[in-house]
């Protein structure tokens, strides 16, 4: 969960100082793949359960 948070953040940031900033719209774009990387990993763990496989013995 740490991980989807920090990637979250990440896009965000990225995403404002590529709007922000002149000459940094490819910050936007690259924040913006970031998310759309994070919401696809967030929706397969969720499709999965996340729930962890344990090994039998």
């Amino acid at each position: 969960m740490s991980w989807f948070l920090f990637l979250i953040l990440v896009a965000l940031v990225l995403g404002i100082i590529g709007f922000a900033v002149h000459g940094l719209f490819y910050l936007l774009i690259i924040g913006a793949v970031v998310l759309l990387a994070d919401l696809v990993y967030a929706a397969l763990r969720i499709r999965r359960g996340g729930r962890k496989h344990r090994i039998a013995r």
